[in-house]
């Protein structure tokens, strides 16, 4: 029996309907049978509920036993406590799996309610409490324990206490049932709870993935039998959900391939020739995603087509319900009514036969390779929620990350052609193509309208008809819509909806109308915004939007509102003071976050001083406003004690440790530094930002072992208790010390910021210093450094970008091993490859091309000509190493210091040195190999006249120094040498 409700949790509830009697109990069958038909007021007001919600008491024994639990909350958890301390063991599961069954309907009917619609079809205060009860203090009760770590939730939810109830429930710990599905809708409601808040907090993530991590190791790990595939691809999804959320992508990125593996599901984007536009007269490439579910017929996620029977299936598989009408019900796709654009592409006919290949360079898999781009198989829901999930995920929109806004957006339009899709799913799609369309001119239009339709019919699926409300119960944040209400034969029922509701992490309609809000902003719509804000009482959001503005007396102006009441009700003075204004008292709910705001606008620490005694010490955003405002004003340790105290409310808040480890960099509290990094990079892994400057901090950390820190801690327990340990202390120091050990640290996370920050030339910069100070020095890393800051910086600043000594002591080394590869120190075979093939190659190919002026470069491409066997090379880089010398204007005049003048004799000497000894050998490279033709037979001619040429420039302003008699010395060698011959 245990493991058949187990089963029953663990199904999705709204894709399993078992058959009556199924469960041995007449009352839990009917319960059980409520939910798949979506029938969650008949469950709600059920006998079993109406005892453990106490709705069957009266309204002052309700009353009475409410106050003395402190909260409605409360009052339903002792209930609960008593109903299972008064049952007996043999049947303690099943009142369990009942008390869950409320929470799960519960549920459901709050995001019915406030998600997906349409709307409750029975008045909620009448199913939960008594006849006559306060309402509206019961829902405060439960927005205030909704708050968390300082955060409030949305004032004006609707239906708050279904939530509160649900939540009660699934993290009562009197439910001991030891059921995957009691943890997999526990994880359910806390990640509800986490977005019904302003911000993230630890405690709930902290929460969330606990139970992930056991759901993982229970229905992911291993081959287990008890789990449907179904089941599988639900939990991953779900995950790659709530890390999209927290802002992991990359695990996002892994659970969503991990379920297109477990489904079977095979798609990819690719490029094929077509048009966009109407007037264009050639195909260009145009991206385009192919989709193929796999056919399972154990999976009870099917391919919905209008003959296809969905809803809710039996254990057999047999369906009971009727077939879809010719056209299934779909939310409104506006269209793009362009003057240009085309509603979609229009693919070349001879595209359709083409074998393209796919994002990473392969061919297309044999299973997509036949399909029509304009004429695909319609998708399963939940490989649709794939596309959509993947699609979602991409939060950065940098290319570095494989892919913008235009390769997201074939993902949602695929989804979006298959329009035999789920509604929610659809509505979905739908969502995400506007959010994307609005960066484009001819598509802003569209998407700002489509959002506008979605928001309309949102409101119109979840606000409840006036008269089903009971008396005394508000509707908040009512709204008239721009489209009619739709009829029922244009609307999904609420068990289509709420089947991949989990999956989809749909937005709430207040969140919808938010985003609505912030889009007319964005266009410049700042009235309209401002009518949103304030008809659904978002007080912040309206200061926020004037501030924007620039419009900041508005904003203080509204903030003062909400945190002040003046008992004469006088209005704000004209400077803008509150002298005749009191505090509220109570505060209201996101009081803490009313303070921030008013803080940033006046930049006053006091505000954030006093955001963080509102909450009682729990709100770590003001701490996180203190930490920027001291950091900017230079007061590093104020500023670091503010950070800490944010960390401690939040410790996994990414923004905040990597501001910590910027403020102890500042300290030069080097340990600290790295902790903080540390820390940082291990939330996110592709902070490229965090990588560097955690190789900084290591850089400038002494130099110690893991075990060091205890070390440490007894030597100086040693040094305050004696003396007779002195002559071990040594030798324990020189075996824990290792002063390369933080280089190799740095290097390491040097390499992966300038993997995930390739155009960073400053991170490359650290990583070839780090490179080449190590012992002994990272040779290879040294090459790539170097050739991508050529890549970089060269074409702006030159040969300048090159450091000179890494690249001389670079060149020098693989000179003095080249016996490593000949038995000829001085041979060089370009065949074999390793470190002296990368290092000539990068000085041909990217050095050389570069240099401008420096004599340097030149002289270090000649030796490394002379080691390669090249004379000929040789003799031109020293060429051209001395006309980069005596181009430099002024020397012959005197008008700069002798050393530029000795320099200039230096290169000449170089020169005729170089004529000497290879002009006379015979060319090894060019057509000439091989001929016994000479690198310069008239050499002596030339080193003459280079000798002429300079003394003639400088005899009236050089005559008679050292520099001028080296000249002569040197030239009375060539005449000589010439007479001899």
């Amino acid at each position: 029996m245990v493991d058949l409700f187990g089963r029953f949790l663990l199904s999705g509830v709204l894709t399993q309907d078992p058959p009556l009697g199924s469960f041995g109990d007449a009352g839990i069958d009917r319960l059980a049978a409520c939910l798949p038909q979506g029938r969650f007021g008949h469950l709600l007001r059920s006998a079993f509920a109406c005892e453990l919600l106490g709705s069957c008491l009266d309204a002052e024994a309700f009353r009475s036993e409410v106050e003395g639990c402190g909260s409605w909350v409360a009052f339903v958890a002792g209930r609960v406590r008593r109903r299972l301390a008064d049952t007996t063991p043999h049947r303690r599961a099943g009142v369990e799996f009942q008390t869950l069954l409320i929470g799960i309907a519960a549920l459901h009917a709050f995001l019915q309610s406030n998600v997906t619609g349409p709307p409750l079809p029975f008045p909620v205060p009448e199913a939960v409490f008594p006849q006559a009860t306060n309402v509206g203090e019961i829902r405060r009760q439960c927005l205030s324990s909704l708050a968390v770590e300082g955060v409030a939730p949305y004032e004006l939810i609707p239906d708050v206490e279904l939530f509160c109830l649900a939540k009660g429930i699934f993290n009562n710990p009197d439910l001991t049932g030891e059921w995957a599905g009691l943890r997999w809708w526990r994880v359910r409601v806390n990640a509800l709870h986490q977005r019904l808040i302003s911000e993230p907090t630890a405690t709930l993530r902290g929460e969330i993935y606990r139970d992930l991590e056991f759901l993982k190791a229970e229905i992911l790990g291993g081959e287990n039998a008890r789990y449907s595939q179904d089941q599988r691809i639900q939990l991953l999804l779900e995950m790659a959900a709530i890390d999209t959320f927290y802002g992991l992508d990359a695990n996002a990125r892994m659970n969503l391939d991990l379920a297109a593996k477990v489904s079977g599901f095979e798609f990819a984007i690719t490029g094929l020739p077509g048009k966009r536009t109407k007037f264009q007269e050639k195909d260009i490439s145009q991206l385009v995603v192919f989709a193929r579910s796999a056919t399972n017929p154990d999976s009870t996620d099917r391919v919905l087509t209008p003959a296809t029977e969905v809803g809710i299936q039996e254990a057999d598989g047999r369906s009971t319900n009727s077939p879809l009408p010719a056209e299934a019900a779909k939310p409104k796709n506006l269209e793009l009514n362009d003057d240009t654009l085309l509603e979609s592409i229009s693919f070349s006919q001879t595209s359709k036969s083409a074998l393209p290949a796919i994002q990473d360079g392969s061919s297309l898999p044999p299973a997509l390779a036949d399909l029509d781009p304009s004429a695909q198989p319609p998708l399963k829901p939940l490989d649709s929620t794939i596309l959509l999930s993947l699609a979602n995920s991409i939060t950065n929109l940098s290319p570095a990350h494989g892919l913008t806004r235009e390769e997201t957006l074939p993902y949602a339009t695929r989804v979006l052609n298959d329009g035999s899709s789920n509604w929610q799913v659809y509505s979905q799609a739908l969502l995400i193509r506007s959010r994307i369309e609005k960066y484009k001119s001819r598509t802003k239009e569209r998407g700002l309208l489509q959002l506008q339709a979605l928001v309309d019919q949102v409101i119109a699926d979840t606000t409840t008809p006036v008269g089903s409300l009971s008396a005394g119960v508000e509707l908040a944040g009512a709204a008239s819509t721009f489209l009619p209400r739709p009829s029922e034969a244009e609307s999904a029922p609420v068990t289509e909806r709420l089947k991949y509701i989990h999956q989809l992490f749909s937005p709430t309609r207040w969140e919808l109308e938010m985003e609505l809000a912030s889009r007319w902003v964005d266009l410049g719509g700042m009235r309209t915004a401002l009518e949103i804000f304030e008809r659904l009482q978002m007080w912040a959001e309206a200061a926020l939007c004037w501030a924007a503005a620039d419009r900041e007396d508005k904003a203080k102006e509204i903030i003062r509102n909400q945190l002040f009441t003046s008992p004469k009700d006088e209005r704000t003075s004209e400077d803008g003071g509150h002298e005749t204004w009191e505090e509220r008292d109570p505060p209201p709910a996101n009081a803490p976050r009313l303070w921030c705001i008013m803080g940033d606008i006046e930049h006053d620490p006091a505000l954030y001083k006093r955001a963080w005694d509102v909450s009682k010490c729990r709100y770590a955003r003001a701490q996180r406003s203190l930490g920027r405002h001291y950091f900017s004003a230079r007061d590093y340790s104020v500023a670091e004690e503010a950070y800490m105290k944010s960390l401690k409310i939040n410790g996994l808040d990414h923004a905040s440790l990597f501001a910590l480890g910027c403020t102890r960099l500042e300290l030069e509290n080097w340990d600290g530094a790295v902790e903080a990094f540390s820390r940082t990079v291990q939330l996110d892994d592709e902070d490229a930002e965090g990588w560097s400057n955690l190789a900084t901090a290591l850089l400038r950390k002494e130099a110690k072992l893991p075990a060091q820190k205890a070390w440490s801690s007894e030597s100086a327990e040693h040094a305050e208790g004696g003396e007779e340990d002195d002559d071990e202390a040594p030798a324990v120091q020189r075996e824990k010390f290792d002063p390369e050990k933080n280089k190799k640290y740095a290097l390491s996370a040097l390499k992966r910021a300038a993997g995930l920050k390739f155009e960073s030339w400053r991170i490359w910069e650290n990583l070839l210093t780090v490179a080449a100070s190590m012992r002994p020095p990272a040779y290879t890393d040294i090459v790539t450094a170097m050739k991508r800051i050529i890549d970089l910086q060269g074409p702006a600043q030159g040969d300048k970008c090159i450091d000179v000594d890494i690249l001389e002591h670079l060149i020098h080394h693989i000179i003095i091993t080249g016996d490593y590869y000949s038995s000829s120190p001085a041979a060089y075979d370009p065949s074999k490859p390793g470190l002296h093939r990368l290092v000539v190659a990068l000085v041909e190919k990217d050095i050389i091309p570069l240099i401008i002026t420096s004599r340097r470069l030149y002289q270090l491409a000649a030796k490394l000509s002379i080691w390669r066997k090249k004379p000929a090379s040789a003799l031109s880089y020293t060429e051209k190493a001395w006309r980069a010398t005596v181009a430099r204007e002024g020397w012959e005049h005197g008008s700069l210091q002798e050393a530029q003048w000795d320099e200039v004799v230096d290169a000449t000497v170089e020169l005729v040195d170089a004529y000497e000894s290879l002009g006379n050998m015979e060319t090894t490279e060019g057509l000439a190999a091989g001929t016994g033709e000479l690198v310069a037979k008239d050499w002596r001619f030339k080193a003459r006249s280079a000798v002429r040429g300079i003394k003639g420039r400088s005899k009236e302003s050089w005559e008679g120094t050292r520099g001028w008699e080296r000249l002569t010395e040197v030239g009375e060698r060539l005449g000589a040498s010439g007479r001899g011959r």
